[in-house]
């Protein structure tokens, strides 16, 4: 029987194969095939020097740290906490983490602006008024962190709570806390180390999300990366493609970079 299935495993292999490399073959060759001066790579050449792209890259980047450390140093305390304490809580929390994946981003995104527009209207005269100015400003849009951090819940959740079922979380903390370590010391030297593969995992799907999120961005009037890309598509065909093939692999170069990671963490820590 499994003579049998081997076959078909080519076959989808082979159609999944075809699937994702002709769509981006087809974009390489929109890039650098220029209708009556064949093959050039001017496209490329232009990324750099482009009007934008370095600004928007450093900000999407800039929203990815930032959305990286405030999703972690929230979802790492509570899950643990969680584990320890609470683990009948366990199906409420992963249904409010999963919740982002109901919410359409449309609506999320209507809900945010109504309360930016209420905020200046109703507090005009308090304190509470700059605040609102404040997580507005194009150089850094804290709202969009804020935002990031709500819809990379789902998928941090997952891969945090797949790292905590691999190690056992209470003699870990129980071993260092008997050794005479504080609780964050425990939480720091016992157990965050033994999490890194699934700190790395939580930590590029989040910086994925961010990079190519759109609709928030845009639908707020800000200006990251993913929207960069769309200005200038509506000019400069070629440039976008070029930038989204280039984007492309270098999200593929990151995931490699992070199983090879994972793989020598998972090899080291089976040999100790």
């Amino acid at each position: 029987m499994a003579r049998r299935l081997n076959p078909w495993r080519w076959v989808v292999l082979g159609l999944a194969t075809l699937y994702f490399l002709v769509p981006l073959a087809a974009s390489v060759v929109f890039t650098v095939d220029v209708p009556g001066q064949g093959l050039t790579f001017d496209a490329y050449a232009e990324i750099l020097s482009a009007d934008g792209f370095v600004s928007g890259l450093l900000l999407s980047l800039e929203l990815a740290a930032a959305t990286i450390a405030v999703v972690l140093l929230l979802m790492v305390p509570a899950l643990v906490a969680l584990r320890l304490g609470a683990p009948r809580l366990r199906p409420v929390v992963e249904v409010v983490c999963s919740l982002p994946l109901v919410v359409p981003p449309i609506a999320f995104v209507a809900g945010i602006a109504t309360v930016l527009r209420w905020g200046p209207d109703h507090l005009s005269r308090t304190p509470l008024f700059q605040t609102f100015v404040a997580v507005q400003d194009p150089s850094f849009p804290i709202v969009l962190v804020l935002a990031y951090v709500v819809m990379a819940l789902p998928f941090v959740y997952r891969a945090l709570d797949s790292g905590l079922r691999a190690i056992d979380v209470r003699t870990l903390v129980e071993a260092a806390r008997s050794c005479g370590a504080s609780w964050p010391q425990a939480l720091l030297r016992a157990v965050l180390p033994n999490l890194r593969p699934a700190l790395l995992n939580a930590a590029f799907l989040t910086l994925a999300l961010v990079l190519g999120e759109f609709t928030v961005a845009r639908l707020l009037g800000f200006q990251p990366f993913a929207v960069w890309i769309y200005t200038v598509g509506g000019s400069q065909a070629q440039l976008s493609v070029a930038v989204s093939v280039l984007s492309l692999l270098v999200t593929w170069a990151l995931l490699l970079a992070l199983a090879g990671a994972g793989g020598r963490t998972r090899t080291a820590s089976s040999r100790g």
